[in-house]
């Protein structure tokens, strides 16, 4: 389905270098900022205190976050866990006070706004715990990253698979950048936003690449600059299309699903957009520096014995 064509292929290469200088400025202030401030970790990778309570009906839960955070915690997870009247409720460690000592001064609040509310459980999730879960997510993002890699080099040419991985590298990276530039909370859920991001901006560069490869078969006068420009001109209603109805459901979360959704429509946020531009601008602008060519994806067919161009061909034995 398209909502509009256009007719004439607009020129995306001309301007490459110009957009790729803004990816690299991009990228490396994310990396410094990564660097010299670090990531906002949540309590799942420092450790802190967990509790689940339960109200005789619906919970407030911003109101619940805002009593709780009223004892002076930092960063405090509130959020329904289950049903409408059990709440999940993440504390961050404090130096000299206990998980116990936590867990008595919350109830405490919370009991003085409604006597009912019980206690169903506590327990401390200790920093090695966190250690192995920032271990677990690396592995993770590790074994997508070859993936994609094996992916896109088994479906179409290896320059293609470096050019993606670069591409989809540029937006981790610079999702990364930001929360660690505005110290957002960085969390579980941030962390599977991220890994989302990188199935998403992989497959839009798969349609751009296919199209490219369709392109290099059909239009045989066409040098690789005016392919690649033919193929991302003829894919974008298809990708304001995917992308804007995406956008929309993500902006949505953002601006209506409340502090326990933010962080994490936060980043599918920043990397539907950056996985956009990087598709169009990074993976098709490296695929054509690295010289990738009509040859390189379109084999030719093996000659049979007594074609024309077999040099045996015709020969008295």
């Amino acid at each position: 389905m398209e909502f509009f064509k256009i007719r004439r292929d607009i020129p995306f290469m001309r301007h490459a270098v110009v957009f790729n200088v803004i990816s690299f400025v991009t990228f490396a202030l994310a990396v410094f900022f990564l660097v010299t401030r670090g990531l906002h970790l949540s309590v799942e990778f420092t450790g802190g205190t967990v509790m689940q309570v339960q109200y005789p009906q619906a919970a407030e839960v911003e109101r619940i976050r805002q009593s709780v955070s009223s004892l002076g915690f930092a960063e405090v997870q509130v959020q329904n866990f289950g049903t409408a009247r059990d709440v999940m409720i993440r504390l961050p460690a404090q130096k000299g006070v206990s998980s116990a000592q936590q867990s008595d001064q919350v109830m405490a609040t919370l009991k003085a706004a409604e006597p009912q509310v019980l206690l169903k459980r506590t327990e401390f999730v200790g920093p090695s715990v966190g250690e192995e879960l920032a271990a677990d997510g690396l592995k993770a993002l590790a074994m997508v990253v070859v993936g994609i890699m094996v992916y896109l080099a088994l479906r179409f040419e290896w320059k293609f698979a470096v050019a993606a991985i670069i591409a989809n590298l540029h937006d981790v990276v610079i999702i990364l950048g930001f929360f660690a530039f505005f110290q957002w909370e960085f969390s579980l859920a941030v962390l599977a936003a991220v890994l989302a991001i990188l199935g998403y901006s992989v497959n839009e560069s798969v349609v751009i690449f296919d199209r490219i490869r369709e392109n290099f078969r059909r239009y045989r006068k066409m040098d690789t600059v005016e392919i690649i420009d033919n193929a991302i001109t003829s894919t974008i209603s298809r990708t304001i299309i995917t992308h804007g109805s995406t956008q929309i459901m993500v902006l949505s979360m953002l601006l209506f699903g409340g502090a326990t959704l933010h962080y994490f429509a936060l980043a599918l946020t920043i990397g539907i957009l950056f996985g956009i531009y990087s598709s169009v601008f990074v993976a098709a602008a490296i695929a054509m520096w690295l010289g990738i060519k009509r040859e390189d994806l379109i084999k030719a067919a093996p000659r049979k014995d007594g074609d024309p161009g077999d040099p045996n061909a015709g020969a008295v034995v």
